[in-house]
């Protein structure tokens, strides 16, 4: 047992049918019904053979697409193929969710035999806005269809599931309130990096956030810059936040800085404008632990030009940090013990934008220093970038990682703490 959670070492599989979530989330190829990406399904390999290995009669349950737009939702099926290649075992597949077909085939399970169940996400109760407006209990939880349904037929529910584990949906939390439950290996893993750098981050510690979405990243850093987490030091975790992407340029407008029209429409238009007042408090508070940009990219007619802070154009959209911006940043995370990344500098995906990411991934690549990635964004750059073997731990977890960061218990946690409670 870790962080009074039951870990496979604590269960026992052998001939049980075992409930495992899984977050196997990946950009899918609809044309050709294929995954454009397959990180997250590698990295819960280990859970899988191991329980498998054990002879459970194993059940997985994933979501895929986005939980706001249904249109994004996606089967399941090209996983199951991903995943019997991986295990070098067939991993049948059911177009079914927790119906009829599901249970019959669950219950007609061998030993070692593995089972993909489609998208928990088809089913109303896992979507996003079941759970933002109904705000049920994890009692609760254990009372709707898909709990009802599948818990019968199991004897334990491990969660594998660290990326998701944000999440207060019953396919992560409710099956906890009736089964003894476990964590997987991979949760286990990223469990204990994320809390070791929270808990004792060898120093110089240097947070790196930038990216989109970025509610959540200046929630973290009152938390990560503030004495809370700092084991009772009274240092924050974070020595020096560098500031990248939408996140540097709410700061910067927090500051007083220009950072063009376009920019601030921008944030507006994604329902950031709010963070500048956060900002603001956060600049009052630890602006000597707040690195920002002084200079910025566009590209106009595909072409990169750079301009200094105060020298945007009226019509100019900031995609990048610039070249100085980004050597300052090189320097820091080289002369860093412990660095830790959410989210890239700007549009890393275009060829005139990509600088500044290329650029802090160089720095990751050659820094002493333990460094951590977290999030879609980042790993998708960490790819692109060849630095994939440069890393130290790279997290599946992006929202996840972040509410974490913030010092909040998750909801998954607090279940499967009450999970491994419960004995048959």
């Amino acid at each position: 047992m870790r962080f009074g959670i039951n870990t496979l070492d604590d269960i026992e599989v052998n001939g049980k049918t075992v409930l495992c979530r899984v977050d196997i989330n990946q950009p899918v190829d609809k044309a050709a019904g294929t995954l454009k990406d397959t990180t997250r399904i590698e990295a819960c390999i280990p859970t899988l053979k191991e329980l498998s290995g054990k002879g459970a009669k194993l059940v997985l349950l994933a979501h895929q697409g986005s939980d706001i737009e249904y249109k994004n939702f996606w089967t399941t099926e090209p996983h199951a193929k991903v995943l019997s290649g991986l295990l070098g075992k067939e991993v049948r597949f059911i177009d079914d969710v927790c119906g009829p077909a599901a249970r019959g085939a669950i219950t007609a399970l061998k030993s070692g035999e593995i089972l993909l169940l489609d998208n928990v996400r088809f089913v109303s109760e896992e979507q996003t806005l079941f759970e933002t407006k109904l705000l049920l209990s994890h009692e609760e939880q254990a009372k709707t269809l898909l709990v009802r349904k599948l818990a019968p037929l199991a004897d334990l529910y491990v969660c594998d599931a660290f990326a998701a584990s944000h999440r207060d949906q019953p396919s992560l939390c409710g099956f906890e309130q009736i089964l003894p439950s476990a964590m997987g290996r991979l949760f286990e893993e990223e469990f204990c990096v994320i809390s070791g750098i929270m808990e004792k981050p060898a120093r110089p510690c240097v947070f790196v956030l930038g990216g989109a979405k970025i509610s959540d990243a200046f929630l973290m850093m009152n938390a990560v810059l503030g004495s809370r987490n700092s084991g009772g030091t009274g240092d924050g975790v974070a020595d020096m936040v560098l500031a990248g992407g939408l996140v540097g340029e709410v700061l910067l407008w927090a500051d007083g800085k220009d950072i063009g029209e376009p920019a601030r429409a921008f944030i507006k238009k994604e329902g950031y404008a709010d963070l500048v007042d956060t900002a603001k408090d956060l600049l009052a508070k630890y602006r000597n632990k707040i690195s920002m940009p002084g200079d910025f990219a566009a590209s106009p007619g595909g072409k990169r030009v750079e301009y200094k802070l105060g020298s945007i154009p009226a019509d100019a959209l900031v995609l990048d940090i610039g070249t100085e911006t980004a050597k300052r940043y090189q320097e820091q995370i080289r002369s860093a013990k412990t660095v830790f990344v959410n989210g890239p500098m700007g549009v890393f995906e275009e060829a005139a934008t990509e600088l500044g990411s290329r650029m802090i991934w160089d720095a990751l690549g050659d820094t002493g220093a333990y460094t951590v990635i977290g999030g879609g964004d980042s790993i998708t750059a960490t790819k692109k970038f060849g630095k994939t073997k440069d890393i130290s731990y790279i997290c599946t977890g992006g929202g996840a990682l972040i509410r974490f960061l913030t010092g909040d218990e998750l909801p998954v946690v607090k279940a499967l703490r009450h999970g491994s409670k419960i004995k048959r």
